[in-house]
C-alpha cells in the first residue's frame, strides 16, 4: 500500500499539469494568455478580499494569545483519550477550520518534532491536506462577494473538516500501522 501512495504522490502534480496544457493545445485555448489574465484577475481580487483577511487573522491571533486554545485542550482531554486522538494534533484540528498559516505552522512543528516519517508527522500532513480553512473562506470568499447568509456553508464546511480528521486518523493508522 506504501508503495502505491507513494507512486501517486510522485507522479500526480505533473501528470495534471501535462493534462492541463495539453487539454488546452487540443481545445485550441491560448494557454498562456488566459494564465495571465487569470492572473490578473487574482490580483484584483487580492486587493477587494484584503480587509477581510486582516480581520480574520487578527481574530485568529486573538484566539491563540488569549489562552483560549489552551483551556479548550484542557476542557476536552478526556474525551481524547477516549477516542485514542493524538493530543498533539488537536490544535491543528482546531486551527485548520480558521486559519491556513497558523495550522501550517503547527504541523511544520509537529512534522519538525516528530519527524516527516512518524505517525504524529504523516497524520498532521495528511490532516493539513484533508481540511480546509472553513471560516477563512466564508470571511474572505463570501465577504468579497457580498454574501451575508452562509449559514449552510459553515455547516458543510465543519462538518467537512470532521471528516477530514476523522478519516486522516482512519487512513493514516491503516495504511502507515
Amino acid at each position: 500500500m506504501y508503495q502505491w501512495v507513494s507512486l501517486i504522490s510522485l507522479w500526480a502534480i505533473p501528470i495534471t499539469i501535462a493534462f492541463v496544457l495539453l487539454y488546452g493545445w487540443r481545445k485550441q485555448v491560448p494557454v498562456y494568455e488566459t494564465f495571465v489574465d487569470g492572473a490578473k484577475g487574482g490580483l484584483t481580487t487580492t486587493i477587494r478580499i484584503l480587509p477581510h483577511l486582516i480581520a480574520m487573522m487578527v481574530a485568529v491571533t486573538m484566539f491563540r494569545e488569549s489562552g483560549a486554545l489552551e483551556l479548550l485542550l484542557k476542557m476536552i482531554r478526556p474525551a481524547l483519550d477516549f477516542l485514542h486522538f493524538p493530543e498533539e494534533l488537536v490544535p491543528l484540528a482546531l486551527l485548520r477550520p480558521l486559519t491556513g498559516t497558523g495550522s501550517l505552522a503547527i504541523a511544520t512543528d509537529l512534522i519538525a518534532q516528530y519527524g516527516p516519517d512518524s505517525f504524529l508527522g504523516r497524520l498532521a500532513a495528511t490532516m493539513q491536506g484533508s481540511t480546509d480553512t472553513t471560516l477563512y473562506v466564508l470571511t474572505v470568499y463570501f465577504g468579497a462577494v457580498g454574501i451575508r447568509n452562509s449559514s449552510y456553508a459553515l455547516k458543510v464546511g465543519l462538518w467537512s473538516d470532521l471528516a477530514g480528521v476523522i478519516f486522516s486518523l482512519l487512513i493514516v493508522t491503516y495504511v502507515f500501522s
